[in-house]
């Protein structure tokens, strides 16, 4: 007898983050079922995401703390709703930046 193997799609990292990473390529309009407490928590993805970028697992409003690893990393640049992709077009990090002041 051989065990199926089940292909996890995506990882919380941290209970506190508002961002999930996908562990593998997703696809717009699927639904991903996320831990919110003691539920699953379907999120229609609206835009494809690609291995290892984030997507919202809740509303981000504009100027709102950014969470993953249970640490704020940016800030949200615009609006962001659940199953949007988070990336560097709606956030700006909050990354220690090097270069000229």
């Amino acid at each position: 007898m051989t065990a199926s193997r089940v292909e996890r799609k995506f990882i919380l990292l941290h209970e506190k983050d508002n961002t999930v990473t996908a562990l593998v390529d997703l696809h717009r309009g699927e639904v991903i079922a996320v831990d919110s407490g003691s539920e699953k928590k379907p999120i229609t993805l609206r835009q494809d995401i690609a291995y290892a970028h984030k997507f919202a697992r809740e509303y981000i409003p504009k100027g709102a703390d950014v969470i993953k690893y249970g640490e704020v990393i940016g800030i949200a640049t615009s609006d962001i709703h659940p199953g949007d992709h988070v990336h560097v077009h709606n956030v700006d990090s909050k990354r220690v930046r090097s270069g000229p002041s």
